[in-house]
């Protein structure tokens, strides 16, 4: 039995958490939170493999969550979407770690093109510390 691949969803907007996990559910196991300390805490319980991180939300700021996540489960990766793109934002969040960045609104095939892309980059990575630490040993 192969286990599915993990992804949350943090974004204070109810719809689009819903959007995001309908496009995904079928193919990944899915967790939402509504803010960037509930998704933290969802962190903290499992860590998921692939986060899909809005920008702009009350509380911490997509960027705040970004770098706690990044710092913590450094093997997770994060695509941050946004409704206020900006150049600085971009680069900020490539900065922190980010594997991309979108601008909303986002439609389901490019949210799913987004998932895949990060888990085969997460895959990838994995296999290339695994091939590294055998060749070290």
């Amino acid at each position: 039995m192969t286990t599915r691949a993990r992804i949350l969803v943090i974004d204070d907007d109810e719809v689009v958490r819903l959007s995001y996990a309908m496009s995904l559910a079928p193919d990944y196991e899915m967790q939402t939170a509504s803010d960037g300390a509930q998704g933290l805490s969802l962190m903290q319980r499992r860590p998921d493999d692939v986060v899909l991180l809005d920008q702009r939300m009350p509380g911490m700021h997509g960027l705040e969550v970004l770098k706690a996540i990044k710092g913590r489960w450094p093997e997770s990766e994060v695509v941050m979407i946004t409704g206020f793109p900006s150049v600085e934002s971009a680069k900020e969040a490539v900065r922190l770690g980010a594997r991309d960045y979108l601008a909303k609104p986002v439609g389901p095939d490019e949210v799913l093109g987004a998932a895949r892309s990060a888990l085969l980059h997460k895959q990838w990575m994995l296999r290339e510390q695994h091939s590294t630490q055998e060749a070290l040993q």
